[in-house]
């Protein structure tokens, strides 16, 4: 109880976080969860979006944006509460690395024109919730829900490299490229959470189980939901 008591504080912080995006919207049209410093220029839309199958495109950046905001909100739950421990200065090089993958899918989303889906204010708290609470275990615990996302992640990514090859290898070239670098990056914290035991963790099959349930009926859910607007 004192622990979940601790994150409470953190908890209200990011909620009042997400209201501010929210009231922001009006400012910003349709991209109220930018990442902070994301360019709102759209770039060669015209050329991005020349003979494209928007339907699948779509459906993989916004599906690829909410999954790397879900990410940030989960290393944002691990920061809260082991920030200032031996395992901080680790989540912070990996969320850092988040953070740029979510820029990526903001400048993205304006190129290609597409609409952010409706579960981000459920990812804000449920991805700081599921973050903050594997850390509770401890860094052992923090590194299974890691271990456990990006598996997921890394899977999904690779599905969609197959999706676009079969579609046109040539023509979604510079989307690939951009997905196997994300992929490459969530198989190294991957790696990097084995390295430091987390198959070791007291409650990993209980933490990975929730984690893994977590992502991937978050990516069901996205591709059948509509987007906002």
């Amino acid at each position: 109880m004192a622990a979940a008591g601790a994150l409470a504080p953190a908890l209200r912080c990011s909620l009042g976080r997400h209201r501010a995006l929210s009231r922001a919207a009006g400012r910003r049209g349709r991209w109220p969860f930018l990442a902070e410093g994301a360019s709102l220029r759209p770039c060669s839309t015209r050329a991005a979006l020349d003979g494209i199958n928007k339907a699948v495109v779509d459906r993989i950046i916004r599906v690829d944006h909410a999954g790397e905001y879900g990410a940030n909100r989960i290393y944002a739950g691990q920061m809260a509460v082991l920030g200032r421990s031996a395992a901080g200065p680790l989540i912070q090089q990996m969320w850092n690395q988040e953070k740029d993958h979510l820029r990526k899918f903001n400048e993205l989303m304006i190129a290609y024109r597409v609409r952010p889906t409706v579960l981000l204010p459920f990812w804000n708290v449920a991805g700081f919730i599921l973050g903050a609470g594997s850390s509770l275990l401890g860094k052992k615990g923090a590194m299974a829900c890691t271990v456990a996302v990006e598996e997921s992640i890394s899977d999904h990514y690779n599905n969609q490299i197959r999706t676009l090859m079969e579609e046109d290898p040539e023509k979604y070239k510079e989307l690939m490229q951009i997905i196997k670098q994300c992929r490459d990056d969530e198989l190294e914290h991957h790696d990097i959470g084995l390295e430091h035991d987390a198959e070791r963790a007291a409650d990993q099959n209980r933490s990975t189980c929730a984690a893994q349930t977590m992502v991937r009926g978050q990516w069901r859910q996205m591709v059948s939901k509509k987007p906002i607007g």
